[in-house]
């Protein structure tokens, strides 16, 4: 087994490319992963596509990845929260894209990239704008839209404790879309609350095992979004 440690945000990042798709985990401020999103903005990548529940709040965190010119697409289903202040005024001046996907959906479709299913069927968008364009299947007298499953260049995400070779648990809640990220990307980069040795942790309590996971960086304080938003913060 490889020891997937690494030293530093920086290079935890730095093979994230012009153009990539990049899943970040995060339900609002529950689980994001603030301390990677700032590594990714100081390297600078640009035009990327992100898969994210939502679009940020303030001027931290996704919000100022999108701020900072770095995303040309947003794939979510919460692009305006009562704290997204960025995201609506570039998108109403035409200048970041957005593709809309009901909340369950967009989960099954990461999910469902995850697994290797490259498609599958839903009731949800029938009869909405969401549905336009796609094809449609009757099943038992009901109509259902084909959505497409989800694959990512890299995941950005966060658990609470994790050992050296990669397998994780998480913090409650905070680990929504986490798990199913880390399956649907080629390399998944993880900070961790903690990190253990390999045995340390019981193999009971893994959510994500380490086949799923590339990097692992140890942020023993994370910061906290709502917090750096109270106190007027900004990044870069």
């Amino acid at each position: 087994m490889i020891d997937k440690h690494i030293d530093s945000l920086s290079d935890a990042v730095a093979d994230i490319f012009d153009g990539a798709t990049v899943m970040i985990g995060g339900f609002g401020e529950a689980g994001s992963p603030i301390e990677l999103i700032h590594a990714l903005i100081d390297q600078g990548a640009r035009n990327l596509t992100v898969v994210n529940n939502n679009t940020g709040s303030g001027h931290v965190g996704l919000a100022a990845l999108i701020e900072n010119g770095q995303v040309g697409k947003m794939i979510c289903s919460y692009p305006r929260t009562v704290g997204s202040k960025v995201f609506p005024e570039l998108y109403r001046s035409g200048k970041i894209e957005l593709e809309l996907v009901p909340q369950g959906t967009l989960a099954e479709r990461i999910r469902a990239g995850g697994a290797g299913i490259p498609a599958f069927y839903t009731a949800t968008s029938v009869n909405t704008p969401l549905a336009d364009g796609k094809e449609l299947r009757n099943f038992d007298g009901r109509d259902y839209v084909m959505e497409y499953g989800l694959r990512a260049d890299f995941a950005l995400i966060k658990s609470e404790c994790a050992d050296n070779h990669g397998n994780l648990t998480y913090n409650k809640t905070a680990r929504n879309f986490a798990p199913i990220m880390a399956m649907a990307a080629k390399t998944t980069i993880v900070q961790t609350g903690t990190l253990f040795e390999v045995g340390s942790i019981d193999p009971e309590v893994i959510v994500t095992p380490g086949i799923f996971v590339n990097r692992i960086i140890e942020i023993p304080n994370p910061a906290q979004e709502s917090k750096l938003i109270a106190e007027g913060r900004s990044y870069p």
